[in-house]
């Protein structure tokens, strides 16, 4: 979605219009961007997404409290609003997944960005608006970071898709489910997700 750059928010500390480089112009858009709004860099574009409808974040939320009563090693937490600084082909990849679970105090610090190292597993919840990225983008840029699992929550398509094996821009393995069935997580997780609840 496109965002309004006001002419009067520029000053002498920030770039004009002309001239001003992609992670410019990402960093003045995240500056502006309203409370509750996410700006991310996927392959040079900037991506300005708004606040998630309920169902979103009742399935986010579902998630969640799923992973905290199933979950094998009690180190494990659960992150919504991390911002993962990844690897790219033209730029950095600066994301904020709708979900990212890694062990206690792996971001313990005061920076925006991460790299994703600790991840376990990145989660994105479908909305018509990122569809497209979130089955297409996301893949290339979680597997390149090696982030062991991806699970995406297609709602339009109505399945899970849980990504495996990084190897490349791409999972080696995919597994594919319909909401309202049993989703098994592999490792580290190693549990079942039921979407019945979805």
């Amino acid at each position: 979605m496109a965002m309004p750059v006001p002419e009067n928010t520029f000053s002498e500390e920030l770039p004009g219009r002309e001239g001003a480089s992609v992670q410019e112009t990402f960093e003045l858009f995240s500056a502006m961007a309203p409370k509750g709004w996410r700006v991310e860099l996927i392959e040079g574009e900037i991506h300005v997404v708004p606040p998630a409808n309920g169902e979103h974040e009742e399935i986010v939320t579902e998630v969640v409290e799923q992973v905290i009563a199933r979950r094998v090693d009690r180190e494990l937490r659960n992150f919504t609003g991390i911002g993962l600084s990844l690897p790219g082909t033209v730029d950095t990849v600066r994301v904020i997944p709708d979900l990212v679970i890694a062990p206690k105090g792996s971001f313990d610090d005061q920076q925006e960005w991460h790299a994703a190292d600790p991840v376990l597993l990145a989660a994105e919840v479908t909305s018509s608006s990122t569809a497209i990225r979130d089955r297409v983008q996301k893949i290339q840029a979680y597997a390149p970071a090696g982030i062991p699992v991806y699970l995406l929550i297609d709602r339009e398509a109505g399945e899970a898709v849980v990504c495996s094996e990084a190897s490349g821009d791409d999972f080696g393995h995919k597994s594919i489910h319909k909401l309202g069935t049993v989703v098994p997580l592999p490792g580290p997780l190693g549990f079942e997700l039921d979407t019945s609840a979805f």
